[in-house]
């Protein structure tokens, strides 16, 4: 049998005990006495040096395993990647968006079913022309009539300094041409539903529906007159508060649709409109507001309400409007 080196000295020692030393003559038993004791300091040497070997080898490998062990139990996280331009960069951080952000103002009163549709289908529609946007719901709470133009003066105030332009956007109308530009009305206000793509309203100085505004013309114009409680006759004011300001009205160019442009999502039958007139507003109707509007716009924030319809985020903006009965009594009804 062959033995490692390091241990033969070991096997020899061991060998030599069994040796029957009685039977050996006495000079040659001091001779194999010395040469026995030589071996077992050298035998002794060596295993010494073997021991320290192995303790060695034994304490390296349990360090080993302990680190092992607490790798495991408290492992290293693992560095953090680099963030890519993708993760960094979201759609509405693209700069093919543009500077603008518009603030698309809706005057609104317990049309929810309309709502539900208005929301999902202009965020879409805004995103897919990268339009930077929120969507902005004037509820009017109170107990007096409908005032489109006061709602769309509140929308103003609270758009907020992120945005620079407004949309004038009633909620049952719904663009339906990709052409129609929604952009930055640098040069002058921009009408959007223009008479000649307008389901309904035709006539040449109409200006409802959707028009855009810079912020800063807006503010020229003093914003929208607040006499006008019910239905109708506010935008036909604000053209003539366009034509004071001097400012130039655009209006849409090269759309083949025509009247198929938008969609009027609104049933006269099954809700119908506030368009009785009293007798001090029938002689107040078609008068020009000189003076009212921004200035003297009176009105309450209820509520903020942050939701989302369908994916789209919108905020409601719980609104009581303030009535002067005195110079406006039409603003309730018996």
């Amino acid at each position: 049998m062959m033995y490692s080196s390091r241990r033969k000295p070991v096997l020899y020692f061991r060998e030599e005990r069994r040796n029957d030393v009685s039977k050996v003559p006495p000079q040659h038993a001091r001779m194999l006495w010395g040469k026995c004791t030589i071996y077992k300091l050298f035998g002794l040497c060596m295993v010494l040096v073997v021991v320290s070997l192995l303790w060695l080898q034994l304490s390296c490998s349990a360090e080993m395993a302990s680190a092992a062990h607490h790798n495991q139990r408290d492992p290293q996280p693992p560095p953090p990647a680099c963030p890519t331009p993708e993760s960094q960069l979201s759609a509405v951080d693209d700069p093919t968006w543009g500077p603008h952000k518009l603030a698309v103002v809706v005057p609104f009163r317990e049309r929810f079913e309309e709502l539900l549709v208005f929301v999902p289908f202009m965020h879409k529609f805004l995103n897919k022309k990268k339009i930077r946007h929120k969507i902005l719901i004037i509820n009017q709470v109170d107990h007096y009539r409908f005032n489109r133009a006061s709602l769309i003066n509140v929308g103003y105030m609270e758009s907020g300094n992120d945005t620079d332009y407004l949309a004038m956007h009633d909620v049952d109308l719904l663009p339906l041409n990709e052409a129609l530009d929604y952009g930055f009305p640098e040069d002058g206000p921009f009408h959007v539903a223009s008479p000649e793509l307008h389901p309904l309203y035709h006539y040449k100085t109409y200006v409802g529906g959707i028009l855009l505004l810079s912020k800063k013309h807006y503010h020229m114009c003093n914003g929208m007159s607040n006499r006008f409680w019910g239905w109708g006759r506010e935008d036909d004011e604000f053209y003539r508060r366009l034509r004071k300001a001097e400012l130039q009205l655009f209006r849409p160019s090269g759309i083949t649709t025509g009247y198929k442009t938008f969609l009027h999502i609104h049933d006269p039958a099954w809700r119908k409109r506030d368009q009785k007139r009293v007798a001090a507003q029938k002689q107040e109707q078609f008068k020009v507001d000189p003076e009212g509007g921004l200035t003297n716009l009176k009105y309450q924030v209820e509520s903020r309400q942050e939701l989302t319809i369908s994916g789209a985020p919108c905020t409601i903006i719980n609104t009581k409007l303030e009535c002067d009965q005195s110079t406006t009594p039409w603003c309730l009804l018996s």
